[in-house]
């Protein structure tokens, strides 16, 4: 009822985060601002599991008074901590980008929450919208570290959002295609996976045509779009979720690692 359970989101929250931080240390560093925009972060990705429950919008609601009580006690504490950090950013007009990062990323949530009513069809839209605000991190972690709302800051947050669009995406093929053996039984399924990989590989090379992306950047996508294209051509395999989830981890720290390193070298 409290702790978050989307493991692949943590990692979309947690990886742009990271990548945002990294790149800041080519410029004046602020660790300090840097932490406490961590601790915003996290504090208001927490707090949406607890306020599902309390609200009974989630799978796991709170029944019990005893429940309810407690649940509402994380709630507010969660909240302070989210607001006295958000707060000493905001204090004394500094980090006023942080308003139009914040703004984009509560408006994709809003739109995320209204497409989830389209039931099945809207589940992956839902979660390719949802990763807009949980990207997001990487823009706002390299700007209060940096002090700069620049290219470079909306760099990487297009980058790891085309990334987590892509992760998303061929998990949804993986699940609905567990029984999928023949090249042509995974095409059927995954199709729309196939092409989607042109508006991908479209973005990045005019990323990097209008100079927000370094060229070295196709290096980052480049194990992603193997790990999709080479399981169209493999043998039957059986799914195995977990196996699968860890399987996306390393991608994205991978992705993470190189998208970096294409930045500061």
């Amino acid at each position: 009822m409290v702790i978050p359970r989307e493991h692949g989101a943590w990692g979309m929250l947690l990886v742009p985060l990271a990548t945002g931080a990294i790149v800041a240390l080519r410029t004046a560093f602020n660790g300090g601002a840097l932490t406490v925009f961590v601790c915003a972060a996290l504090s208001l990705f927490w707090l949406r599991t607890p306020l599902e429950s309390w609200l009974g919008t989630s799978a796991i609601k709170a029944h019990t008074r005893e429940e309810r009580t407690f649940v509402l006690q994380m709630i507010f504490a969660i909240g302070l901590c989210a607001a006295t950090c958000v707060t000493s950013l905001l204090w004394n007009g500094r980090n006023r980008e942080l308003l139009l990062i914040g703004a984009i990323a509560a408006l994709a949530f809003a739109v995320q929450a209204g497409v989830k009513k389209l039931g099945r069809k809207g589940r992956m839209p839902a979660q390719v919208i949802g990763a807009i605000g949980l990207t997001s991190t990487a823009a706002g972690a390299y700007y209060v570290a940096s002090g700069q709302f620049d290219r470079t800051a909306i760099a990487l947050w297009l980058a790891n959002w085309l990334f987590a669009g892509d992760q998303i995406h061929f998990v949804q093929v993986r699940i609905h295609s567990g029984r999928a053996a023949t090249l042509d039984e995974k095409l059927k399924q995954g199709f729309s996976f196939v092409l989607a990989q042109i508006p991908l590989i479209g973005v990045v090379i005019a990323g990097y045509r209008v100079g927000l992306f370094p060229i070295a950047i196709a290096l980052a996508y480049l194990p992603v779009l193997l790990r999709g294209t080479l399981w169209f051509v493999r043998g039957p395999q059986v799914l195995d979720v977990h196996r699968l989830g860890f399987s996306e981890l390393r991608q994205a720290l991978l992705f993470g690692a190189l998208l970096c390193t294409t930045f500061l070298v």
